[in-house]
């Protein structure tokens, strides 16, 4: 018991031992420091906002005459695949383009397709010289139109690039499509030299 009493005296008197738990220091930004990193990216995005304006815009051209031509592609593939006149239709006015089978053929066209220009462009369809008068007949000859269907536009008020089942387009197609983008800067559609699709273009030559 003296041995036990002892040794308890001496736990008792010993002070405990204790190891103290520093908090984590918190790491962050201090308001002038925010303020500075605010501003330095206020500097950078005016510095680079005019440039990343135009490079849009012009992708937004780019994009929307690469469609058109895509649109012309559709048409003639259309065309003689189903052996029907395509009409893809302009509506300078409306910025709108459509690729529709002609009515005269098809009452209801389920494949027709449809879509509105980007708000920055607008399009112009140059006016072109009429089509040449069909050749005079000799006296009492009369012209054959057994197997030529007459014409009948899906929109026969508006420019049309007309499809016919030979992958040929009619003669009063447009020969120019031009589109221009709000900054000034244009593309043209034309027809290619050998007169059998469409291109695009820098100049209308």
């Amino acid at each position: 018991m003296p041995v036990l009493s002892r040794f308890a005296g001496v736990l008792g008197t010993r002070p405990l031992l204790r190891t103290k738990v520093r908090a984590p220091r918190k790491v962050g930004f201090t308001l002038i420091e925010l303020i500075l990193v605010m501003a330095i990216l206020v500097m950078a995005v005016s510095v680079t906002a005019p440039a990343l304006s135009n490079f849009f815009r012009g992708r937004s051209l780019d994009s929307e005459a690469r469609r058109l031509l895509a649109m012309t592609h559709g048409g003639q593939s259309r065309a003689v695949s189903e052996g029907v006149p395509m009409d893809l239709w302009l509506d300078p006015d409306a910025g709108t383009i459509g690729l529709e089978a002609e009515p005269s053929y098809e009452t209801t066209d389920s494949h027709a397709a449809e879509f509105k220009l980007d708000a920055g462009l607008r399009l112009e369809i140059p006016q072109q010289a009429p089509a040449p008068a069909a050749p005079a007949l000799a006296p009492g000859q009369m012209a054959s139109v057994a197997s030529v269907p007459p014409s009948k536009l899906v929109h026969p008020s508006l420019p049309t690039i007309r499809f016919l089942p030979d992958g040929t387009f009619a003669a009063t197609s447009p020969k120019k499509v031009e589109l221009i983008a709000r900054d000034g800067s244009f593309l043209w559609l034309v027809q290619a030299a050998d007169k059998q699709s469409y291109e695009i273009r820098t100049t209308d030559q």
